[in-house]
């Protein structure tokens, strides 16, 4: 007599997971572990401390993916971690090791403490357990929620366990943008990370002090900009002089890093670039200068300027504002390479004063150093929008020097009439100007704000009945018209405002050069960046004997072009500043 249909197919299927169980056994059971920083830390970035976070840590993780391995059966085990990476993207070094062994067949069994454990991001997490772990013969376990997927325990709940993880991930990262948000409202750094040439204060960690020997660094690399190398050459003279990287002078130091160093003198170019353009240098915080996409995808993407938050005098400087700005200036107009690798000192800076384009500078192999010319980028051998506008790269040089040195000259014995002549062209920058632009900005502002309270009180006075439809209209209409126009006139003052305050920044860094310059021999990269910002040529015209010449002005930074004045306007300057001499302030 046969066996009972019932028991033999229960039989059967006993038989099947029984032979299924010890073919895996055969394999690798994986036991992964997973830990991210969110996991360990509260809203306010702090450590928690309760029972969920204890279970969560890597150590418990081990220990309940053991026992549960050891009491069901599971051997040849192996563990694969990946402690302080988030669950919300599956490309994690750990993670994918044990992926590709999945795929070369090595791994029999993948258990989790958790659904959360394995990934917070629900349709890849679907994807695998359900169709890629199954095709390939991998039995996933899932122990909190109790998921097999070669018996098909709890498989109904699991999309639903993995989007419920999504949300929450979702959450926290909200959370802990309106936590970065509310520290930078209140002045505070958002980024845990110190900048290379400061480090943490001893006594508050939130306090960022100069850390010397990399300040040293950090000043060297901005003046070795300003004299003309780009970040490159500025690495190969790092690297030259055995200057220790970043990196290298962390781990000197007894500095925890994460990065390996290779060769402690190799400097990469994006790490010079990333010290030029780093403006907390300056003393400053800089929070928001970039982000992820979003709290799966974690890409970083920079910001533009117009998002980032500056919070002023937030440490001690390493580089000042004008050196800083420089630099940037520097930076925006890098010098072209030749073919022959030389460049000339104004690269950057040199501009057509007819068309207003760019001026090229011409070098080759077959030309010597001293034929080196410029021409503008809109002549193209008789063929383009302009002529040639030629001038040598030797006779700029001399050129500039002359002016230069005239102009300090000029200076260094008449500094009160250049300042009283300077005021009279920049007028915002008389005391008495500026503070009166400063107090109508600011009744223009007020008045703005009472006009909103006027519409708002018209507002409610329509809505009681006690102002008529046809009276509401006109006063709401006159008082937005008057809105709109001090609005106008608020962003004008503001911008009048700003770039007064810059003339005086500018005009301040020019004076402390200009009047070093008196006896200059020779231009300098440093100099030509420190002192000028644009340098136009014009086309060339001839005198009555014939000779040609080529008119250029010089733009010096805060001041523009700078025309000495003839003897009787400084003795009518002078008469003028005795009748009226200026303010104390």
């Amino acid at each position: 007599m046969g066996l009972p249909i019932i028991w033999c197919s229960a039989f059967v299927r006993k038989e099947f997971i029984m032979a299924t169980k010890a073919e895996s056994n055969e394999k690798i059971t994986a036991l992964y572990c997973r830990l991210s920083v969110e996991d360990i830390k509260d809203d306010n970035g702090k450590k928690k401390r309760n029972k969920e976070d204890e279970s969560n840590s890597i150590s418990n993780q081990k220990q309940i993916l053991s026992d549960y391995a050891k009491k069901h059966g599971y051997t040849n085990t192996m563990f694969f971690v990946d402690d302080g990476i988030s669950g919300t993207s599956f490309d994690r070094s750990d993670f994918n090791r044990m992926h590709r062994m999945v795929e070369e067949g090595k791994i029999g069994t993948i258990i989790v403490k958790d659904l959360s454990r394995f990934g917070r991001e629900h349709i890849e997490g679907d994807r695998l357990a359900e169709i890629v772990y199954p095709t390939l013969g991998v039995t996933f376990i899932s122990i909190h929620e109790n998921i097999n997927t070669s018996t098909g325990e709890g498989m109904e709940m699991l999309p639903f366990y993995n989007i419920f993880n999504e949300w929450y991930a979702a959450q926290t990262s909200k959370k802990i943008r309106a936590v970065w948000q509310s520290k930078s409202d209140n002045g505070e750094r958002v980024s845990a990370t110190v900048a290379y040439g400061y480090k943490k204060a001893d006594d508050d960690s939130k306090q960022w002090i100069i850390d010397e020997p990399a300040a040293k660094v950090v000043r060297y690399i901005f003046q070795l900009c300003l004299e003309g190398l780009g970040v490159t050459k500025i690495a190969r003279r790092l690297e030259a002089e055995k200057i220790l990287t970043p990196t290298a002078y962390y781990n000197s130091i007894g500095r925890k890093t994460r990065n390996k160093v290779i060769d402690p003198y190799r400097w990469s170019s994006n790490s010079v670039d990333h010290i030029l353009e780093n403006m907390q240098y300056t003393g400053c915080t800089v929070n928001f200068k970039s982000s992820t996409v979003s709290f799966k995808v974690h890409k970083t993407v920079y910001n533009s300027e117009e998002d980032w938050v500056v919070i002023p005098n937030t440490q001690e400087s390493i580089i000042d504002m004008d050196t800083w700005e420089r630099v940037q200036e520097v930076k925006k107009h890098r010098r072209r390479n030749t073919a022959t690798g030389r460049q000339s000192i104004f690269s950057g800076l040199m501009y057509c004063g007819d068309c207003g384009s760019k001026l090229y500078f011409c070098a080759a192999k077959s030309v010597k150093e001293h034929q080196e010319f410029y021409r503008c980028s809109a002549y193209k051998e008789n063929r383009g929008s302009c002529t040639i506008h030629f001038i040598r790269n030797v006779v700029l040089e001399r050129m500039v020097l002359k002016l230069i040195r005239e102009a300090a000259e000029y200076i260094t014995e008449y500094e009160p009439i250049f300042l009283y002549l300077y005021e009279k062209q920049h007028e915002l920058n008389k005391t008495n100007n500026f503070k009166a632009a400063k107090q109508e900005l600011e009744k223009n502002k007020k008045r703005i704000a009472a006009l909103d309270k006027l519409i708002q009180v018209a507002f409610e006075k329509n809505v009681l009945g006690t102002l008529r439809d046809d009276l509401f209209e006109r006063m709401t209409a006159n008082y937005e018209q008057e809105q709109r126009e001090l609005i106008q006139a608020v962003a004008e003052l503001e911008q009048r405002l700003a770039n007064a305050e810059q003339d005086n920044i500018d005009l301040r860094a020019f004076l402390s050069i200009i009047r070093k310059c008196t006896d200059l021999k020779e231009l300098t990269p440093e100099l030509v960046n420190g002192l000028i910002t644009k340098i136009e040529i014009f086309d060339s015209t001839k005198d009555e004997n014939g000779k040609k010449h080529v008119p250029i002005k010089v733009h010096f930074i805060g001041v523009g072009i700078l025309e000495i004045p003839d003897a009787q306007t400084i003795i009518d300057a002078k008469e003028e500043i005795r009748k009226n001499p200026p303010s104390a302030a």
